[in-house]
């Protein structure tokens, strides 16, 4: 009798600790959506005018518009598309005013072996949004510059590199064409939401942690009617 009195508060103890689990995780996952949600809000907002002093905390994300120069610098990013395969991100100097900042102008495929235009002196409007990427860790590896090849966007590597404040609009759309580049916007799809999935995983461990718990309790009864 003892013994089965453990089993059933080992089984209910264990099945209630995954099962808490999961609804811990059905917490996170609703945190998760309303902070993506705000995010895309942000994103889809109407463009303002790039701040004096933007802050990489409370105004990432921020849809922001400029007008100047693209300078004749150029970095090559490293990237995966979907559907499209390698290429690159294309980051140059913008010339606003009497600030030098970065932009992000898209996406050009690998296998594209024609000079990216720069523009020249055409003054234009890029209309984009503020970000600076968390893409590097110790495992990055350092920028092949003998092949201009970056492996992640570091905004302040890159902006030591080109000369610029360290400040990155990540382009969505332009005044002027550009039929190379295919603008690469910011959206929310490289934040990872798997809250649903561990979810999903805990409440089925106390499905199962269940199951075995109830063949063990009835174990004992089978053995003695054998």
């Amino acid at each position: 009798m003892q013994r089965l009195a453990f089993l059933f508060i080992f089984g209910l103890g264990g099945a209630a600790i995954l099962i808490s689990l999961g609804v811990w995780q059905m917490q996170r996952l609703a945190w998760k959506e309303a902070i993506l949600a705000d995010i895309e809000a942000r994103i889809a907002a109407d463009p303002v005018p790039l701040p004096a002093q933007p802050d990489p905390q409370t105004d990432a994300y921020l849809p922001v518009s400029a007008t100047g120069i693209v300078g004749t610098g150029i970095l090559r990013v490293l990237v995966s598309r979907k559907e499209i395969g390698a290429g690159y991100r294309i980051i140059q100097p913008l010339i606003t005013g009497s600030r030098t900042i970065l932009v992000d102008r898209g996406f050009v495929a690998v296998d594209i072996d024609l000079p990216v235009p720069t523009d020249g002196a055409v003054e234009q409007t890029i209309v984009g949004n503020l970000q600076w990427p968390n893409e590097t860790d110790s495992y990055t590896p350092a920028p092949d510059l003998k092949n201009n090849v970056w492996f992640a966007r570091d905004v302040p590597a890159m902006a030591a590199a080109l000369g610029t404040e360290p400040i990155l609009i990540v382009q969505r759309e332009t005044s002027q064409s550009n039929s190379i580049v295919t603008p690469f916007p910011v959206d929310t799809s490289a934040i990872p939401n798997d809250h649903l999935q561990y979810a999903i995983t805990w409440f089925s461990l106390a499905a199962v942690w269940l199951a075995m718990t109830a063949h063990f309790l009835r174990r004992p009864r089978d053995t003695k009617r054998s």
